[in-house]
């Protein structure tokens, strides 16, 4: 995506999430770089909401992720924590609502029964295999956990943590700061 007024575009996030066996893992790094520099090293882009019951990994503009995630929590309110439908809610107000539009910013969203990727532009995918990432090392950690996956007994948490590892290891934006949140099915 292009960024066109006169301030360097913010990078820096790998968010991966697994769904393996009882668990499902959303794991995430804590770097935030503007430009060529790096603002924070340990900030918490992956976190648990409603009732503890559903985690969150966003990537992007900061602003912007807390603003669909702020959208995402009162659907998720209004509709009693049903993650599919409070998604599709939300993705109806993207695509809808013109301030929204212009947000540069995506998310992962997991409960015990879905996985969810909400993309910058308005969509709700599920992942196939159980495996996805967005951000700046997204390609990395995805090829990792789907290789990890398929020829390791690792569980979620370990593929998760390991693909992030080879993402920090390849990714400028991404560092070794992770946060891992888990839910046991």
């Amino acid at each position: 995506m292009e960024h066109t007024d006169n301030y360097p575009k913010l990078y820096g996030t790998t968010i991966v999430s697994v769904r393996k066996g009882n668990t499902v893992v959303i794991a995430g790094d804590g770097q935030v770089t503007l430009g060529a520099h790096v603002i924070k090293s340990s900030a918490k882009k992956v976190r648990r909401i409603g009732n503890g019951d559903i985690i969150v990994g966003f990537a992007g503009a900061t602003a912007d992720a807390f603003t669909l995630l702020e959208r995402l929590e009162a659907n998720l309110e209004k509709y009693s924590n049903q993650l599919m439908r409070a998604c599709v809610e939300l993705v109806k107000d993207y695509r809808t609502d013109k301030y929204l539009r212009k947000l540069e910013s995506m998310m992962l969203v997991a409960d015990r029964q879905h996985s969810f990727t909400i993309t910058g532009v308005g969509d709700v995918l599920e992942p196939e295999d159980g495996i996805m990432s967005i951000g700046s090392g997204s390609v990395f950690a995805l090829a990792a956990a789907r290789a990890l996956s398929a020829h390791t007994d690792y569980d979620a948490e370990q593929i998760a943590n390991s693909a992030l590892k080879i993402a920090s290891e390849l990714c400028i934006y991404t560092n070794n700061q992770f946060v891992i949140e888990k839910i046991v099915i």
